[in-house]
């Protein structure tokens, strides 16, 4: 059958003309299976009218044999298929349904609270009568989709706080199924479920009578595990702390001194914090913060564990405390330049230290106990002479001695030298 009519999904509510097919009113029109399917608000006083010659409807039954014809335009019936012939050549088929007759009546939604995994999925039980669209060609009968939307709340991890946010599912619902259920996202909040719906009524701009839940306890939950870390910004300290907000793996110099944040979603009740270090527990806490410094080499591992009477969520973090060394210079330049003007080691995760400098009839010139700091290669308050010194270091640290290593204890170690100093010009 050649058609002359392209139709879309549309809704309007003034005057459709085609370049043949005129149909008034409010209504949706849809091609399906060769059929135009006319879906009006109101079929009262609706006429119908197809451009040509010699027009005729006829009724599914009647075309065949041209009895019983309506022309010049069609005073179309509910639930009815019609035959456009012009100068007795079929042209289109049409199908009318009247949605009032067929408006959904939504009972009721409610979550259920039997269902079987309300931590990771919930169960939504929707009460409804709700008739089908049904559409025939003159061979066959088909059914149209309806589909509804529930609507309810949650809270989602912004990046520094939860908000609330708004989340929609679709559940399609047919007259032989009073009673559906639904599987839909859990939410990690208080809120109520709306069902509004079908697509049919919003397009057409028909209001139905939505259902709304009771209130929903919120069982699942949820926790965004942060560490604040606090820097260090000596420069001669290599992988000094630095800034660090957010839950990616943590690889600093030791001590590394972080607040463990938790951020819990709002059904949480409970917290457990257990720290691992090279897997085995050395403590745990039950605050929904905390804080703690990590002076021994080793990866450590921060399992967050937040829970409730029904539901538990759990989280972790690697924290990388690096193993100990010290590297000193064979130079060091004070000529106020500000590029070399100490003697400095560059050091990682020391427990203690101390360094003495002598000069070359061995007395001692200098002594400090912080590696942070150096000597600025002056005696007294006069500036020492150019040449070399001597120096000795004794530190401590996790993993500094190489023949320890493997057993990740602390160890000691001695180094000697000598530093030159030369003050050249700025």
């Amino acid at each position: 059958m050649k058609k002359n009519l392209i139709l879309v999904l549309a809704c309007v509510s003034y005057l459709f003309t085609t370049a043949q097919l005129t149909v008034p009113g409010n209504r949706i029109l849809l091609h399906k299976n060769s059929v135009d399917v006319v879906i009006f608000d109101s079929i009262s006083n609706q006429l119908i009218s197809y451009a040509g010659t010699n027009v005729r409807f006829y009724k599914y039954a009647d075309a065949n044999s041209n009895s019983n014809p309506i022309y010049p335009t069609l005073s179309p019936e509910d639930a009815t298929g019609y035959i456009v012939k012009v100068d007795d050549v079929p042209k289109d088929t049409i199908w009318v349904i009247d949605y009032h007759l067929y408006k959904p009546i939504l009972k009721s939604i409610q979550a259920d609270k039997q269902s079987p995994d309300q931590c990771t999925e919930l169960n939504l039980l929707i009460e409804s009568n709700v008739s089908n669209l049904t559409y025939k060609t003159p061979t066959s009968s088909y059914t149209l989709p309806r589909k509804f939307k529930i609507s309810y709340q949650t809270v989602e991890w912004s990046g520094s706080s939860w908000s609330s946010k708004s989340l929609t599912d679709s559940v399609y619902l047919y007259n032989q199924s009073p009673t559906t259920k639904l599987i839909t996202t859990v939410p990690l909040c208080d809120t109520k479920f709306t069902i509004t719906g079908d697509q049919y009524a919003e397009m057409l701009g028909i209001s139905v009578t939505s259902a709304v839940s009771d209130n929903y306890s919120a069982v699942a939950v949820k926790s965004q595990l942060t560490v604040v870390v606090t820097p260090r910004n000596e420069k001669n300290e290599e992988s000094a702390p630095q800034t660090v907000s957010g839950n990616a793996e943590v690889s600093f110099s030791a001590p590394i001194d972080v607040q463990f944040l938790s951020n819990p979603s709002p059904a949480v009740s409970f917290f457990k914090w257990v720290i691992y270090k090279d897997d085995v527990p050395i403590l745990t806490r039950n605050d929904s913060e905390h804080r703690y410094t990590f002076t021994e080499y080793g990866i450590y591992k921060i399992k967050l564990t937040v829970s409730n009477a029904t539901c538990s969520y759990s989280d972790s973090i690697t924290i990388n405390a690096i193993e100990a060394a010290i590297q000193v210079p064979n130079v060091f330049t004070p000529n106020g330049d500000g590029m070399n003007d100490e003697f400095r080691v560059a050091y990682k995760s020391l427990l203690d230290f101390e360094c003495w400098v002598y000069n070359r009839w061995g007395r001692q010139v200098y002594h400090w106990n912080d590696p942070q700091k150096g000597w600025n290669g002056k005696i007294s308050g006069a500036d020492a002479a150019e040449g070399p010194y001597f120096y000795i270091i004794k530190a401590s640290g996790y993993g500094l001695n190489p023949k320890e290593k493997n057993k990740k204890i602390k160890s000691s170690i001695v180094l000697s030298g000598d530093i030159n100093l030369l003050r050249g010009s700025k």
